[in-house]
This record gives structure tokens, sequence and C-alpha cells, in this order.
């Protein structure tokens, strides 16, 4: 390999081009946060991964696996960490609570805040934290405070007078107690789950609660601890597919084995669409509408995923039941004069009541289509559990442990 090519292949190199390219796609808005994530040396903080894949701008860096496989720790995407950073406003002497842990945010963190500034970071995992604490001190940010401890509670001893002037939360979490910790101008940056949906959500005090800005698709690492999500997650054909329900009754496994290997019903709703389209809302909608709602995957690597046609890997809408279920799928249309691809949103339903889900979900669809799919997708208000909250109109009100999260689409 020639020295230039070893110099394409360096750390400064690959990071300046991650920069650049964060940059480009308008993740990094704000010469503060593009020169914290020129300094730090994000490799040093994944020592498993190779550079390349250290550096790419687009991809999460799995760092630790529980013995089912599922990811347990992990580096955000840094479009991601670079849009909650942009989100969270930091200023040079900031205060900054981090919960979940890793490190590199905490570091890119400390940069912008600067030494005047606190960074204190949090994790559940002994693991995380030691890691975190010798990486933070070997990169030369030994001010961050690394805390071992579930942060359902423990963020609250570690409050400064005046409180956090931010809160950013790196894991998936189901509720936010922590709003009575933040400074009356501190902003809140969380991926929050609802109905197995998750939304980046930066919060803002308005009153006597929160207003929710700026909802991002997401994906991160569920929390542990107190604060851990409530989902029922039902494996099926071996794992090869799997279904997640927030709330509701148990879910039978036998049953929905039994449904998932019948004979499907099967409804086409009319509603096309291209890949080029976004249909973020549809989830919204569908989590706001039904009860039943929540999510079905499959793991194309194995043969029995291929039981299921699922419109998106991830984050596919279902209705659920403890025996049946009906989920969104598609298929390919002929192609018009202008030869344009187009697709149509259909419903399979599996089991006694699955042609009775596949009617609600379908409908749930046609509903979308005519009266959302063009709309800005509702607004999101937080708060406090025992507040008297009227219900919107059209929306939703999720009540969890500390808040109620309201969605309201008028």
């Amino acid at each position: 390999m020639t020295t230039d090519a070893v110099s394409l292949q360096s750390p400064d190199h690959l990071r300046a081009a991650m920069v650049a390219a964060l940059v480009e796609r308008g993740s990094i808005q704000s010469p503060q946060v593009e020169a914290a994530f020129t300094k730090v040396p994000r490799h040093r903080f994944a020592p498993e991964a190779p550079l390349a894949d250290a550096y790419s701008a687009r991809d999460t860096v799995i760092t630790k696996r529980d013995s089912s496989g599922v990811s347990t720790s992990s580096i955000s995407a840094p479009w991601l960490q670079a849009e909650m950073l942009q989100a969270a406003q930091l200023f040079r002497g900031a205060k900054v609570a981090e919960i979940g842990s890793g490190g590199y945010n905490a570091a890119l963190i400390a940069e912008i805040v600067g030494p005047e500034g606190l960074v204190v970071t949090f994790d559940i995992d002994p693991w995380v934290t030691e890691r975190a604490t010798r990486f933070l001190t070997d990169t030369g940010y030994p001010q961050v405070k690394v805390v071992l401890g579930d942060a359902e509670h423990t963020v609250e001893q570690h409050t400064p007078k005046g409180g956090f002037d931010a809160v950013i939360v790196t894991v998936g979490v189901y509720d936010i107690p922590w709003g009575h910790l933040l400074a009356p101008t501190g902003r809140m940056v969380v991926p929050l789950r609802f109905s197995t949906v998750s939304r980046s959500l930066t919060f803002i005090r308005d009153g006597d609660h929160f207003v929710g800005l700026d909802p991002a698709v997401c994906g991160f690492v569920a929390c542990q601890g107190q604060g851990a999500l409530p989902d029922q997650v039902v494996a099926l054909a071996g794992g090869a597919v799997k279904l997640t329900l927030e709330s509701g009754p148990p879910l039978d496994v036998t049953a929905l084995e039994n449904a998932l290997r019948g004979e499907p019903s099967e409804l086409w709703t009319g509603v096309t669409f291209d890949w080029a389209e976004p249909f973020d809302s549809l989830n919204l909608w569908g989590a706001t509408a039904d009860d039943a709602f929540g999510m079905i995957w499959r793991d194309e690597a194995r043969e029995e995923g291929h039981l299921i046609k699922p419109v998106m890997r991830w984050y596919c809408p279902v209705l659920i039941t403890p025996g049946s279920f009906a989920y969104l799928s598609y298929r390919e249309l002929s192609p018009d004069n202008s030869a344009r691809r187009r697709w149509e949103f259909g419903v399979y339903g599996h089991g006694r009541d699955g042609a009775h889900l596949a009617q609600r979900l379908r409908d749930h669809v046609v509903t979308w289509d005519q009266r959302w799919r063009d709309h800005p997708g509702p607004a999101f208000t937080l708060h406090p559990t025992a507040a008297e909250v009227p219900p919107p109109a059209v929306g939703r009100i999720f009540r969890k442990r500390h808040t109620q999260l309201i969605l309201n689409w008028e």
C-alpha cells in the first residue's frame, strides 16, 4: 500500500471525511458541534470496530450484546448524535446530564461546554461505566463525571444548583422522570417510546408542562432498570419473526405461532407509495388510533422469516391480540404510462381474529391517507402524571408512571 493510500485510511482523514459528510447532510449546523466532531477521536471509544466502521457517518457501533445477541450498549450513529447535540443547543459553561454512557458522546459534549461546564454521564452497567471512564481519561476528558447507577433516581443525586441546562438521553426510554431537574430554560433531548413507536424529541418547558419539538425517527438500545420498556416481545418461528406490543392482555405464544403458520386473510388498501416518499406519520397515526398497535419484524437471513412480507424491515405496523395479528405489507403495481414505479399498501391477517384486525388496520391506513398523510403530524406535549389534562379531540393520551404524553393531531 502506498503512503498516500495509508494516509487516506488514517483516523484523521477518516474523521475529516465523516465531519464533511455530516455537514453536507445537514446534521452538523454549528461551528461548535463541527469543532467537537473534528477533535474527538471516535475510534478510541470503539476499539473493537474497524476504523472505517468507527467513522461511518451513518452507522451505529455495537459494543456489547446480551446472551441472546440483543445489543445492550452501542455508540450511536454520528448523524443522530450530531442532530441531538444541535437540538440541545449547548453553550460554553452549560451543565449537562447524559443518560446512557459510552464515553464518546460525553466527550463531544465536554468539547462544546468547555472546562467551565459540567458533564455528568450515567449508566446502569458497570462494564459500560468502567470502559467510559477509561476511554475519557485516555483521550483527555477526565473532567467528565461518570456515574454508575439507575438513572431513574440517580440523576437527582447529582443535579447541580439551578438544574441542568440540558438532559440528553442516549437510550430508548418509556418515560421521562427528569423534567424537574432541568433549569427553567433547559432542554431535554429524549428518544421516547410510546406504543412501540420511537421518536427522538426535544422537550422545552411551557408553563406547567413540556412541548416536544422536531420528532425524528430513531432506534436506540433499550434502557434497563426501573425505567425499562414494558413491551411484550414474542418470538415466533424460532425467532425468525417477532411481535412487540406495549400494553394489553398477555400474548399467547402458541396461538400466535399457529396463527403465523395458518392461511392468512388478505386486504388491499388502494393507498399507493414509492420508496422515496416518507410515510413515518403512518406509525404515529396507528399508535394514536388503536390500542392493539405494535411492531413486527422478520429475520431475513432465516428461511422462516419469509412467512411474512412486511412493508418495512424495522418498525413495521401490526395490530396484535393474544392469539391473532395483522400487519402492513405491499405489492408492486404495473407501471403507468410514465413508467413510474409504485407500490400499494396491503394487509395480511393471521389467526382467528386476523380478518377483523386486517380490516381495522386497512381502515387506519385509508384514514391516514385521506386526512393525515400531508399533515405535519401531531403536536407532542408532556404533562405530570397527576395533572388533569382533557383528552384531545383527535389524538391520544399515553399515561405513564411519571408523565402523560399527549399526541394531538388538530
